[in-house]
């Protein structure tokens, strides 16, 4: 209850991450009770009570560190890129052997304390390697993953504790965690194991530059406040697509404000949603929903990219490889294939953006260049405020 109060939507993503490992933790300790309780006992304790404590304790723990170096990331006390370094997955291959060995070596009838701790803090080691290398764009799948690894540690717990509770709803966590995991890592057309293991945005590949000029040397269109503003007023049909700028801004009720004056004048205002837009799943639903847009104006990729072609505009706010034209018609480009927000087939296109940096890819945007796309640069909460009150003017 005092999180729900004090947690701002807009850190929602970190405290799902935290909740997560606390659930993983509590798991794990669990099983270490367990654990110490039988062999405190003086009798060995059976291969079916120990083969679900060490599940459980290697499950939990990985969750546990994982989610914290998930939060870390996602609150920017480090930073969000993922940290590589040379033999890696070698040395990710050496910690899970030597977890896997202590696991089987205990299970042999080697029960003690040393042991265990010893597999407790290779899980841990483990959780804290895998995540690393994983950028803030792929959190949504890591967090969803995470969340099922804490499903299958509570579910694993049950039956060392012999709870029909612990196993059922854990067993349904795991599940749907792991649902939604696969779901997230096809809209991205990338597979899980690319996501855990390919490093994705690790290094750019364009400088960041000024706001007036494209790294590929492409014509962009700058436009102020009012330009955009008279364009929006004057659409029928406006459809806007935020991204995690629009979180980072804090931007959401900016923009409801800027939607509901639209809806004033009779213009027709949808949001497009991208399943892996913002940090964790459902990241764009939960703020707008925080501001009280309607949820039957969010839209889902699906439905809403048939409906590009005919809206007067496509409102871009902080969102940028998910709009990315790239996806679509560049083969070489690591983003090809993954589905993409149709904006460029908008009859006019406005991208609220800071600079001209890319996106977490970090590949240049060819919608930037795009002759019928206009550049509003700035902070997002300062120009869609600028935006709603200049609706209201007009």
């Amino acid at each position: 209850f005092v999180s729900a109060r004090l947690v701002k939507m807009t850190a929602m993503p970190q405290m799902v991450a935290l909740f997560n490992g606390a659930g993983g933790g509590a798991a794990a300790l669990v099983s270490a009770g367990e654990f110490l309780r039988g062999f405190q006992g003086g009798e060995p304790l059976s291969a079916g009570q120990l083969v679900p404590i060490v599940l459980s304790a290697v499950i939990g723990s990985v969750s546990f560190s994982g989610s914290l170096v998930a939060f870390a990331k996602l609150q920017e006390l480090m930073t969000g890129r993922p940290i590589t370094y040379a033999g890696q997955q070698i040395v990710n291959a050496i910690v899970l052997l030597a977890m896997v060995g202590l696991s089987v070596y205990m299970l042999l009838g080697n029960e003690s304390v040393p042991v265990f701790a010893g597999i407790v803090g290779a899980a841990l080691l483990l959780g804290v390697l895998g995540v690393l290398p994983i950028g803030g764009a792929d959190m949504p799948v890591v967090i969803s993953l995470l969340n099922s690894f804490t499903g299958v540690a509570v579910a694993v717990t049950g039956f060392a504790l012999n709870s029909t509770v612990l196993i059922i709803s854990g067993t349904l966590v795991g599940a749907s965690g792991t649902l939604l995991t696969m779901l997230m890592a096809t809209a991205m057309n990338r597979s899980l194991g690319n996501v855990l293991f390919g490093a994705f945005g690790a290094a750019p590949k364009a400088a960041e530059a000024g706001p007036a000029a494209a790294a590929s040397g492409g014509t962009v269109r700058s436009a102020s406040a009012e330009d955009v503003a008279t364009m929006l007023a004057y659409s029928r049909s406006v459809i806007i697509a935020p991204g995690y700028g629009m979180a980072v801004a804090q931007a959401q009720h900016a923009v409801r404000e800027l939607a509901a004056n639209l809806e004033k004048r009779g213009v027709d205002v949808k949001f497009a949603i991208h399943p892996v837009a913002g940090r964790m799943p459902g990241h764009m639903n939960v703020l707008l929903a925080e501001a009280n847009v309607p949820y039957d104006q969010l839209h889902e990729m699906d439905e809403i990219n048939p409906q590009f072609e005919a809206a007067d505009v496509a409102l871009i706010i902080g969102a940028n490889d998910v709009t990315n034209p790239a996806a679509r018609n560049v083969q070489n480009s690591p983003i090809y294939g993954m589905p993409i927000l149709d904006v460029d087939k908008a009859k006019n296109v406005v991208v609220l953006k800071r600079s001209m940096s890319p996106g977490f890819a970090g590949i240049d945007n060819p919608l930037f260049e795009n002759p019928k796309t206009m550049m509003l640069f700035g902070d997002a909460k300062d120009s869609v405020q600028k935006l709603a009150a200049e609706v209201a003017a007009a």
